[in-house]
């Protein structure tokens, strides 16, 4: 799909209307994450959010985002929001200053209430300070803010080795007991939502509706951006599942899960092996775990090795503090409601990222 475009001089070529385009400007951005690609856009249409590019400075120096713009019920206002974005060849304070004035110069034109931004860029980074100075504040997170990364460049051999001991034993008890990796396409979507709502509930998160996640396959699918993979067992059912996207040199796995069945056979330790392992094998660089956000979640993937990472977090630019926080309000009340609905319970359950 196409977007609208604000752009500044580095849109000479139509880089900012033109979706392959602005892929590739996503892809080799130091800090491109999918959430930025197009495909991302697409899914987020089909839930009435809108997206519009911005892209300024000189073709050495560009910063830019896809924003999702979204009305806020019957009000004149909307909220936009850039997710894992801005993207930049640098971050600097100038990118911080130019994308600021962008922000206020078009939410003059949108009666945008606030923009929120989540960087791909560590805690701690010096660009937190540039944002601060130009204005923004940080904000409750919207995506997984802590994360673990592998570096694929290490080679197989290097990647095996960083794995536990007891982690490299369950992947061969897996291997012993018949289980086998095996990637599916679309007709692989229903197995994978009865995986993930299970896994949903064991852990205390909120799942959506099926059609969000297929959503998300079938748009990075047909862009060559996804792979649908399963742990099979002995007796041919699945046991585990991964959703993988890529951006770029990097492999991102947003979403997953196993049975109790799967749990018992290891079979999601040697899916996410063979994850690992396809990906450095097809010439990827990095493997993005994504998030951290559950106990026994956060120690399965530890015993895969790499770093743990924590992101920047949501930063917000406010422009009406009044109707930014009505809309923090609904927002508190929405994932409270789906949380009941779901039977979730505990502080560890919130809504996913789809």
């Amino acid at each position: 799909m196409s977007s609208q475009r604000t752009a500044g001089p580095a849109d000479a070529a139509g880089l900012a209307t033109d979706d392959a385009a602005w892929d590739e400007f996503v892809a080799r951005a130091p800090n491109g994450a999918y959430p930025q690609l197009s495909a991302w856009a697409e899914v987020k249409a089909a839930t009435g959010w809108r997206a519009e590019r911005v892209l300024v400075g000189d073709p050495s120096a560009r910063v830019g985002a896809q924003l999702l713009l979204h009305d806020i019920g019957p009000t004149p206002w909307q909220l936009a929001y850039a997710p894992r974005g801005p993207i930049a060849d640098r971050l600097d304070a100038q990118a911080a200053e130019t994308f600021t004035g962008t922000m206020r110069e078009l939410a003059r034109g949108r009666r945008l209430s606030h923009v929120a931004v989540d960087p791909q860029v560590e805690a701690g980074d010096v660009f937190e300070s540039h944002l601060r100075a130009a204005g923004w504040r940080p904000a409750a997170p919207i995506q997984p803010d802590r994360t673990r990364l592998l570096d694929l460049a290490a080679g197989e051999e290097a990647l095996w080795g960083d794995l536990r001991k007891k982690w490299r034993q369950y992947v061969t008890k897996a291997r012993r007991s018949g289980v086998v990796v095996v990637e599916r396409g679309h007709e692989g979507l229903d197995d994978f939502y009865d995986i993930y709502v299970e896994t949903a509930r064991r852990a205390g998160f909120v799942h959506r509706a099926r059609a969000a996640y297929a959503a998300v396959y079938e748009a990075y699918a047909r862009r060559g951006a996804a792979r649908l993979l399963f742990a099979r067992l002995a007796d041919g059912s699945p046991g585990a599942a991964l959703l993988l996207l890529h951006c770029g040199p990097t492999v991102i796995e947003p979403y997953g899960g196993m049975t109790r069945a799967g749990a018992e056979s290891r079979a999601n330790y040697l899916l996410k092996w063979e994850a690992i392992r396809s990906s450095q094998a097809a010439g990827f660089e990095r493997y993005d775990m994504w998030g951290l956000s559950h106990p026994g979640i956060e120690h399965f993937k530890a015993g895969f090795g790499g770093r743990e990472v924590r992101w920047t977090g949501t930063w917000e630019l406010v422009l009406d503090p009044l109707v930014r926080g009505a809309v923090g309000a609904a927002q508190r009340l929405r994932v409270l409601v789906a949380r009941r609905r779901q039977g979730v319970r505990g502080a560890s359950g919130g809504m996913d990222a789809a």
